[in-house]
């Protein structure tokens, strides 16, 4: 399901390399403040200031129930480039979630390049910050596009925790939503329901 992705390319190969080499060889040009993060989504290139310190407790604290609670044992990445499959011109998005999980049996990370396939990740997550939007709907299709089984999106604006799973080609069959403050049931491998109240 995953597509297969043929590695960084040279600036002598971009020229007879496929869009996703070209693209490549421009993300690598770009001049980005330290700190800012640089996704791509339907052919947007994207970047994005860091965030503030609100967002940044959220991740922690879910990361730690996460890592606390889980039924199988996990390891969490933060800021993780994951390629994941569209089609089109250019047939990768890559996004860059605020945080991944996978179980520390399948361990994705290890050895993985800077922009990797989602093959083994068993959650993102994704806290909004100042593009709401991108979150709630182009993150959230381009996860489930990926094969990605969950997406945990807490949205602080609506004071929400939302459970996106079941991903098809077009985007997650099945969601869960609770008030922030209220449990949020996080099935296998997780096996446990999140305190979302920790994230206040």
């Amino acid at each position: 399901m995953v597509a297969q992705h043929p590695g960084p390319a040279s600036d002598d190969d971009a020229a007879a390399g496929t869009a996703d080499d070209l693209l490549e060889v421009a993300l690598r040009g770009l001049d980005v403040p330290e700190g800012f993060r640089v996704e791509v989504y339907e052919e947007e290139i994207v970047v994005t200031p860091p965030p503030d310190g609100d967002h940044e407790y959220i991740v922690a604290a879910l990361t730690r129930e996460v890592l606390l609670h889980a039924g199988t044992a996990m390891l969490s990445a933060g800021n993780k480039g994951l390629l994941l499959p569209r089609g089109g011109l250019f047939p990768l998005n890559r996004m860059v979630p605020d945080a991944t999980f996978a179980p520390v049996a399948a361990n994705p990370f290890r050895g993985a390049p800077a922009w990797m396939e989602p093959e083994g990740v068993s959650m993102v997550v994704e806290v909004t910050s100042s593009r709401p939007e991108r979150d709630r709907f182009d993150k959230r299709r381009a996860y489930a596009q990926g094969g990605i089984p969950l997406y945990l999106l807490v949205d602080r604006d609506r004071g929400t925790s939302t459970l996106f799973s079941a991903p098809t080609q077009q985007d997650y069959a099945q969601q869960h939503r609770v008030p922030l403050g209220k449990p949020l049931p996080l099935p296998d491998p997780f096996a446990f329901d999140l305190d979302t109240g920790r994230l206040l």
